[in-house]
């Protein structure tokens, strides 16, 4: 059987690592010319390290499990611990951070060159398995469209669905080195800062704040010393140690209408594709890689392909839907929140909460478990 991925990013590279380990030929179709990612980290939960687990994808050192850290407020005082310990012991595994370049570079290392074609922009896919783009065509039994939030393929076979909405936020981005530093998220009215200790002591750091799309500033850097500068240790040292041509700014989209299904005759949807999500529980790429070990086993244990891919609509759609239903709402109680006065309920809340109460937030997310792939046959002894 002979499938075509659309999209080389975490989306893609996961199903057709995923779908190689069940026995099928794959071909991942991306328009850039080099598979990377941006210049910014992510967080793994524990259900994405157990899918990288059944791909047989091994990151190494590259994962750096977050041991201490927790919410403060933008002087820099703690508002909440976080209990790394009873988080691992509640999930069964820790929060990991990754830079996105060495996540891609794992999940590209583990699919043959000859799987991959760069620089191929595609033009067209139907229904029945036709993908065309520059250069020719291929016809196959599944395509996988992984091609993003903006997906030309969902709008082509979708052509009456909404397009993605602005959650109401932006965020800047960035990569720097500061060793020393721990996980920690800062709250403000409105705002969110996030730090998250990558490997070799570099730092991926971010800041959201409500704004409407287009308010980019022109002058980032600036804008950051300006509105930041006087944010707690390390903020500002992080916003100075990145250089401005690193610097990342995006207005934050999501598909704020859910997609019916994943399905158009043997065209499936995954990640950002199917369900971009806003980034506000860290789990838009953990939903996507839950996508591609769902979809792997379905097409090892179920005989039909149509009853197959019918079985994997029918268990992704809730679940990644009803996790990107729960972004939106921590977007609006979390980082989005901007009454001063349901800031100060929140913050005391929170302040009253048990360590061993904010170590089980978010185990219905986090503490799900992929389905079992086929393990690699061992090597024949002489």
């Amino acid at each position: 059987m002979r499938a075509v991925v659309v999209g080389g990013g975490i989306a893609g590279l996961g199903a057709a690592i995923g779908l190689r380990r069940v026995g099928w030929s794959v071909t991942v179709l991306e328009q850039a010319e080099e598979l990377g990612d941006v210049g910014a980290g992510i967080s793994l939960w524990p259900n994405a390290l157990r899918c990288l687990d059944e791909l047989g994808v091994d990151l190494g050192e590259h994962l750096v499990a977050q041991d201490q850290g927790g919410l403060r407020d933008r002087r820099g005082r703690w508002v909440t611990r976080w209990d790394a310990a009873g988080f691992r012991k509640v999930h069964g595994r820790p929060l990991a951070g990754i830079h996105r370049a060495d996540l891609i570079a794992g999940l590209r290392d583990a699919l043959p060159p000859e799987s991959l074609r760069t620089g191929t922009k595609v033009t067209e896919v139907t229904e029945d398995g036709v993908v065309r783009f520059g250069g020719g065509e291929i016809r196959a039994d599944l395509v996988v469209a992984a091609d993003g939030i903006r997906s030309p393929i969902r709008q082509a076979l979708f052509p009456h669905h909404p397009e993605p909405v602005h959650s109401g936020s932006v965020a800047f981005r960035g990569v720097t080195h500061h060793p020393g530093t721990g996980l920690s998220t800062t709250f403000a009215p409105g705002t969110e800062v996030g730090v998250l200790p990558l490997t070799g002591g570099d730092v991926y750091w971010f800041v959201s704040y409500v704004a409407g799309p287009g308010a980019r500033p022109a002058d980032l850097k600036a804008y950051l010393k300006e509105h930041f500068g006087d944010w707690h240790d390390p903020i500002p040292a992080l916003i100075d140690g990145t250089p401005p041509e690193a610097l990342l700014y995006h207005d934050l989209y999501h598909l704020a209408t859910p997609l019916e299904t994943y399905l158009r005759g043997r065209v499936v949807f995954l990640g950002d594709a199917a369900h971009a999500m806003p980034p506000f529980l860290g789990q838009g790429g953990c939903q996507a890689l839950e996508d591609a070990v769902v979809l792997a086993h379905n097409l090892s244990t179920v005989d039909n392909l149509d009853a197959a891919l019918a079985h994997y609509d029918a268990e992704r759609r809730p679940r990644s839907q009803r996790v990107a239903r729960a972004s939106v709402r921590a977007g609006k109680a979390g980082p989005q929140l901007t009454n001063p006065v349901a800031v100060g309920i929140r913050t005391a809340l929170l302040k009253a909460l048990p360590a061993q109460v904010t170590a089980r937030v978010g185990k219905d997310i986090s503490g799900w478990r992929p389905p079992r792939l086929p393990r690699p046959a061992p090597p024949r002894t002489p």
